[in-house]
Parts: C-alpha cells; structure tokens; sequence
C-alpha cells in the first residue's frame, strides 16, 4: 500500500501540499517519503529539477510535482518512491502486481514495473535514431507499448506515470478499482492533482464545498489515461476543458470491450440442459476447482509477507489479519489461509462491533422489562448485566465461528481481537473517515466507513487460543483479508433467488452478469481508503482475475443451485457453502448472508428513519 499525490500548475501557481494530507498519504505509507519535480514546458522538452537554484526559464514552465509514500510489502528492501532516473520519468505505484503478462513476480512489484517502462523507453530511443532504412516508430506505436505494460498486469493498483520524452501522463486503477486514486481539475487556474485520497475537506463540509475540495471525483476503472502535456499553451489563460482532458484508452485490444466483463473475460450465460442435470453437492467438481483457485489466490496474498516494525513486541508471529464477521465468506479464507500459511505464524480475526445507541436504548429498555417480569418496580442495573457489544450479531457470529476454527485447524493460532467501539468514540473520529469516504457522502457509505475504518485499526481485547483474554492489544498484520466478492460471483444476494423466482436461470444469469459487471463500479476505492488510514493494505482473494474469470465461465447451476433448494445448505452460494462443509466447517457453512453496517451495529445511530441514500449531514 502507498500514497500517491500528483499535482499539475500553470506557470505563476503555487500548489502546497497540506500538512493533513501530507499526515493521510504518510498514514498510507509510514516506510518512505518521497517527492519529485520536473518542469513542462509544450515547446522542446522538459527539464528535471535538481538542487540548484531554479533558471530564469521558471516563470514559463508548468510544474508537476509528484508525491509518493511507502508501506514496504513486497521483497527484502524498502522501494523508495518515487521511482525515477536520469531520462526524467517518474513513476508513483501503489498496489500489488501478482502477475505480469501471466507470470508471478518475484521481488518488489513496482520496481520490476519500472524496470518493464524503462525497457520501453529504450527501445523507443533507439527507434528514434535509427537508420533512413528502418521505419521510425509511430507516436501511437509508442504509446502502445507503455499501456500493453499494465494491460498486463494481474493485481491491485493505481499509478501515475510521468513519461519525459513524451511529455505524457498515464495514470489509473486496476480493472476492478481495487485501489483508490481520485482527480480533480481547476477550471480557473488550469491546476490537476491526482491523488490516493482528497484533501481540503474542512470539518463540519461533508459535501466537499469547502476550501476547494469540492470537484474531486474518483477516476473510473474503465481504462488507462493519458494526458497529453505536449499540447499545454505557456501560460493558464490559454487553457481550455479539453487540453485538461485525459483520453482513456480500453484495457483490452482487439475485441469489442463490451464482450469482455469488467475487462476480465466472458461470462458464461447458458442455461441448464432440457434433460436436467445432477444437483451441486460437496462432490461435484466446481467445489473442488473453487478450493484450488482460492488457495492459488491466497498463496499470493499471505505467503512472503515481511514481518511488520512491531513483531517483536507480540507472543507470535501475526502478518496477516482477517476481516472477520464469522459469515461464510471470510471464514473459507481464514481457514485456507491456514493450510497456506507457514504454521508458525498466527492470524488475528477483526471482529469488529459499536455502542448503537439506538439499538442500546431498546436493549435496556426489553431487558429491564424482562427483568422485572413486567411489574415495573425496582430499580435495574442493566449496563451490568447485558454486555451491548457481545449482543452485536456479528458478535456472536463471530465468537461461535472463532471456536470452530480452532477445532477444525489445530495447532494454528488464531487471535480473536474484539474491537470495542463506544458512540463517544465515533462520534471522535466521524469527521476523519467523512474525509477519508469522500466523495462517497450518503449515511450507508459512513455506516460501512466506520466498520471497516475501525476494524483495520485491530484495537481491542484478543482472545488467545489457549483462552487467555489480552484487554489491550492491537494487531500488528499490515495485511488485511476480505471476503468482499463472494456475494457478486456466485449469487449471494436475496436479488439473486428473486430473479431465479421471477424468470428461471434466464433472470439468475443476467443478474449475476449485472453483478459482475459492476465489480469495477463498486465503492472499493472509498473501503480502502477507510482502511490503509491505518498503514494497512486490504487484499481481496475473491476477487483474483483468475478466480474472477473463473467463476465467470462457470455455469450457473454450478455456483448456485436455486432450482434443488433441499439439501444440506441454502442455495445462494451453494458451492462456496459446500466448500465450507468440505473444509469441516458445518456450522459456518449454515449461516445466512449480513450486511456489515447491520451485523456491526454502525447503521441508523441516532434515528432508525434514515435512509442509507440519505446526505450525511
């Protein structure tokens, strides 16, 4: 995980960094800070910055000045970014490149991208100063070649990409937008910044109206885009929207985008045989491919991670964490991350529950009545007997599912750290994830911001497996396991049995393709940066490409088994939940779907009547 801020001014224009934001790219990435600068000009070429005293030529040149900061996941050394050398190009990186063009990178990731541009770069040049007999290379030839180096790419990320020679721009998010980078542009001043989170947002402005924030907008994850700074006039007054306008250009070549979901592969929309077919059980063979293609997903994510500053000070050897509600979904990668992992290290489950107070008052108020056996006399200490967070549902959930993996995975050491979190406490730190959410600004994106916000921190008492409770404590793994995902891919949703009710295989397959397809339009931008506030990086197993392309050419009845609603689980998710039952984890395997802002408690806090489309206020 890092933090990038790229910021682009006209000549005459002074952009500063604020010390908040500095504090929240920091946050990102509390390994390294770095910043570099380089002089555009539209006319020869752009010169880099040194140590000296600026030229006369300043007043002329736009500036872009780019910013990284660093969370060291990735090889034996910290990869100080950002990433540049003597040609001038600079690239900020931020996120996990798994594979490129199929093949799993060894070492630091983004280093090995640098290497790749750097490569293209030089073939460029050599292009360029060939003989009469060999044709140059085009400018859309060139090009090419910088964008076919993250089409390759498998993996999260989001980037910015300085090209000197060109004079270009590239920049973007992954396919599915795993990792957040927003943009915003001055229609006024010519000014563009990019960058990992917004800044400006005063407290007390959740509508980004203040101090200039208002105007960021998350960049889609549709495509890469180029900004072509060649075409820059000398000065802002010759600015117009589209010279500011970056062209995307499609991830896929060759093929109408349209055909491939989310950029990813084509999704599979037959329908069950006249005949029939056999119904999905534990033995049918997608069970068995969805365990290899979660456990190959996993081994990326959890294997080779460096101890993070802080494992001395801990029992055990803890990297890896997961965002644990005790539901189907995350607890399947719990328990294959334990026959992935290395058996001495640990994993810490983040259950994470709140002080509603809306939810408490109704709590007191049935258990007092309960207590007094409807007689209303006496006085009752409530607060004493009733413990509001152990009654949150995920709570429970979680507890439960917390012992049957210590009775399926003997000998792993999972912690169960309960994150406790009081109103007065969110109320303390509201207005730091309203920041850190926008431009996502409705109750339900606050609701869901303060869960995940909350449960990345990993303070709060630990169970240990041996019983012993720790009341203090706050998990030390830098890595953050999701099982976001899972509902989209293999129907989990209550839409899902409703579009099989109301038109047949045909209606569940467009649903789940409609799913799918906005894998990439999710709010994943807004989660991570709730999350990597903390100096945390969330990885996402369910949604591997591979899996993902997987599951996409899966037929249907083989992922959920709506038309055999008998038998030992539910059909929505049926071959995830039977990979449950197969991994020995019966109870899990059973339980119903929650949302997080329910089953933490973080939804309607003060009044059960707002909507989660509802302006925050």
């Amino acid at each position: 995980m890092c933090g990038i801020h790229a910021v682009l001014t006209p000549p005459g224009i002074t952009h500063t960094v604020s010390a908040d934001l500095t504090r929240c790219l920091c946050n990102r990435g509390p390994d390294y800070l770095g910043q570099v600068e380089r002089r555009v000009t539209s006319s020869s070429s752009s010169s880099t910055s040194t140590n000296s005293d600026w030229s006369s030529s300043w007043d002329s040149c736009w500036n872009l000045k780019l910013t990284s900061t660093v969370l060291a996941l990735r090889g034996d050394h910290v990869a100080k970014q950002p990433l540049t050398e003597n040609t001038g190009s600079v690239l900020c990186w931020n996120g996990e490149a798994w594979r490129i063009n199929g093949e799993p990178v060894k070492g630091n990731d983004g280093e090995e991208i640098w290497r790749l541009l750097r490569g293209v770069e030089a073939d460029v040049e050599v292009s360029a100063s060939v003989t009469a007999t060999t044709a140059p290379i085009s400018t859309e030839e060139e090009q090419k070649k910088f964008l076919d180096v993250f089409r390759a790419i498998e993996g999260p990320f989001a980037f910015v990409y300085w090209y000197e020679a060109g004079r270009k721009v590239f920049f973007g998010r992954d396919r599915l937008g795993r990792r957040s980078l927003m943009m915003k542009r001055g229609e006024r001043t010519g000014e563009v910044v990019l960058s990992s989170v917004a800044e400006g947002l005063k407290s007390g402005d959740p509508h980004g109206n203040a101090n200039g924030s208002n105007g960021w907008k998350e960049v889609e994850a549709d495509g890469i885009y180029v900004l072509n700074l060649a075409l820059l006039p000398s000065s802002s007054d010759g600015v117009t929207p589209a010279v500011l306008e970056p062209v995307r250009m499609d991830w896929i070549e060759g093929v109408d985008p349209a055909e491939f979901v989310s950029s990813i592969g084509r999704f599979n929309k037959s329908l069950p045989p006249a005949a029939g077919y056999a119904p999905l059980s534990a033995t049918s063979p997608s069970v068995a491919a969805l365990k290899q293609q979660l456990i190959d997903s996993l081994s990326l994510r959890v294997l080779n991670i460096p101890q993070p500053p802080n494992a001395d000070r801990v029992a055990h050897d803890i990297r890896v964490a997961v965002l644990f509600s005790g539901g189907l979904d995350c607890t399947v990668l719990a328990r294959l991350a334990h026959e992935v992992m290395d058996t001495e290290q640990g994993i810490d489950l983040l259950n994470v529950a709140f002080e509603n107070p809306r939810v408490v008052a109704q709590l007191r108020k049935d258990h007092a009545k309960n207590k007094n056996n409807g007689n209303g006399n006496g006085e009752v200490d409530v607060d004493s007997e009733i413990d509001f967070y152990e009654a949150c549902p995920d709570r429970i959930t979680g507890r439960k599912t917390f012992a049957e993996l210590q009775r399926v995975c003997r000998g792993r050491a999972f912690r169960f750290v309960a994150v406790n979190v009081p109103y007065t406490e969110t109320l303390s730190h509201r207005q730091q994830v309203i920041s850190l959410i926008y431009p996502h600004n409705t109750e339900m994106d606050l609701s869901i911001g303060y869960a995940l916000y909350f449960a990345a921190r990993g303070h709060g008492s630990c169970t240990h497996l041996d019983g012993r409770v720790e009341e203090q404590y706050t998990s030390p793994a830098r890595v953050l396991l999701s099982g976001l995902g899972a509902d989209e891919l293999f129907g989990g949703y209550s839409r899902h049995p409703s579009a099989y009710e109301r038109a047949g295989y045909a209606g569940l397959v467009d649903e789940l393709l409609l799913d799918v397809g906005r894998l990439g339009k999710r709010n994943l931008g807004r989660d991570d940066r709730a999350m990597s506030h903390w100096s945390k990086e969330v990885r996402f197993p369910y949604l591997d490409e591979r899996l993902i392309r997987w599951a996409m050419d899966t037929p249907a009845w083989e992922k959920c088994d709506f038309e055999n609603e008998g038998g030992e689980v539910e059909a929505g998710k049926r071959v995830l939940r039977l990979l449950a039952l197969e991994l020995g984890m019966e109870g899990v395997a059973k339980e119903k779907k929650r949302a997080i802002q329910f089953g933490a408690r973080t939804a309607k806090m003060e009044s059960g009547r707002v909507k989660g489309t509802t302006l925050i206020s």
